[in-house]
């Protein structure tokens, strides 16, 4: 809050100064921003006088999916070209149409953790605007360097 403060000082001293600068106080020129804060008011800075704008985001905004954005029949790919299909169902069991079929899963830290009965492991993660399988071997945790990384897509996404 104190940061937000200091910033509308400044730019308040900003837009005094460009305001005394123009020979028309009431317009403003092409050159300038103007922003909208939110209690409605608006304030009009000139270009010229502005070296630099930092945006900061606070640490509250930062979004971490939910079950729900998981829950779904996904295509994910083998490691050798081939694809599979896992579905992760809202009680927490996991299946696959390969290899030991049942499992359990769970969200840690954003992403879908699955254990299989066989004792591999896979991640679903969000990497950017697409979704990632991350396989680990028997024996390696969800940290450890992957066996295979390989695109994943929910073909019955859930609403989030």
């Amino acid at each position: 809050m104190r940061h937000l403060a200091g910033f509308i000082c400044i730019l308040g001293m900003l837009g005094g100064a460009a305001y005394g600068a123009s020979s028309n106080p009431g317009a403003t020129t092409q050159n300038s921003i103007v922003i909208t804060f939110k209690d409605g008011h608006q304030q009009s800075f000139s270009l010229a006088d502005i070296e630099r704008i930092e945006f900061k985001t606070p640490a509250t905004s930062v979004s971490v999916l939910g079950r729900n954005h998981f829950v779904g029949k996904w295509r994910v790919g083998e490691g050798n070209g081939e694809d599979f299909y896992i579905t992760l169902e809202p009680s927490g069991e996991a299946k696959k149409s390969i290899g030991a079929v049942h499992g359990t899963w769970e969200v840690v830290n954003g992403e879908a953790e699955i254990s299989w009965d066989d004792g591999w492991h896979d991640a679903i993660r969000k990497v950017g605007t697409k979704h990632e399988k991350f396989a680990f071997e028997p024996g390696k945790s969800f940290s450890d360097s992957p066996s295979n990384v390989t695109n994943a897509t929910n073909t019955q996404p859930n609403p989030i």
